[in-house]
């Protein structure tokens, strides 16, 4: 009797002990649940800390980039404000002189104007003491001239390049040798006749005429002002004619002339 008793006490004794290791392998379960779950939100929080310190980095790193940006933009601008300061002295100094300058246009224009009025009449003059070349074409030339002289549109410089343009033709003819045709009216026996002939002129120093059959052959008397025939010269006129045309080459031409030129010309 006493055998079962105490084997039914070492029963008891093993039930309760295997229910006090259960119990205590259940609440030592949990407290390791328990840790586990803690370390896992101090990692949580960890984490989330280093994101807001890395966001806070690149925070602070993009305004520094933009900083060196601005201070770098700000330098750039510094540069060329002086640049533009340097611009717009030099602008300034323009506008002065222009200023200067058209406050002296209306003095230039007071004289330039009368000069070049001088000069047209003084080409006019001297075309008309010269020898009689091209007479028609020279007068239309200083006629062009009184007109632009009238117009509005016309600019200052315009009109006096113009006059000086007519100054250098007229030099120009001193240097050079030119047939042309023109009709004249000369007395042959004793009859004055208007007929086409052939022109040489070489520079001022002589101009000749020719028919074209060469019968009848002269010069401009420019001391008598008046055409005189010499047929002596028929051929040397005959051959400076095709010299000017430039059918024979350049040679000494022995021509007649006022008693005040050259007794040559070549």
């Amino acid at each position: 009797m006493k055998r079962c008793i105490t084997s039914s006490r070492r029963a008891a004794l093993a039930i309760f002990a295997s229910l006090g290791l259960m119990a205590s392998g259940s609440v030592l379960a949990q407290g390791v649940d328990q840790v586990l779950q803690a370390d896992q939100r101090r990692l949580e929080l960890a984490r989330q800390s280093q994101e807001r310190i890395n966001n806070i980095v690149e925070g602070t790193r993009s305004l520094e980039d933009d900083y060196r940006a601005i201070n770098k933009e700000i330098d750039g601008l510094r540069v060329y404000n002086r640049l533009m300061q340097a611009q717009v002295a030099g602008q300034e100094a323009t506008l002065d002189d222009i200023a200067l300058s058209m406050d002296q246009v209306d003095v230039i224009n007071r004289q330039i104007f009368p000069l070049m009025t001088r000069m047209i009449e003084g080409l006019e003059r001297s075309i008309a003491l010269d020898v009689p070349f091209l007479m028609a074409e020279r007068a239309e030339r200083v006629q062009a001239l009184n007109d632009i002289m009238e117009r509005s549109d016309v600019s200052v410089a315009e009109k006096f390049r113009k006059v000086m343009e007519a100054y250098q033709i007229e030099n120009d003819y001193g240097n050079s040798m030119e047939a042309y045709e023109e009709t004249l009216t000369i007395a042959v026996d004793g009859e004055e006749q208007s007929r086409n002939y052939n022109m040489l002129r070489i520079g001022r120093v002589g101009l000749y005429f020719q028919s074209d059959d060469t019968r009848i052959t002269g010069r401009w008397d420019n001391e008598n002002r008046e055409w005189v025939i010499d047929n002596g010269a028929r051929n040397e006129v005959r051959k400076g004619l095709r010299m000017a045309r430039q059918l024979i080459a350049p040679e000494l031409l022995r021509l007649p002339v006022d008693a005040s030129s050259d007794a040559e010309a070549s």
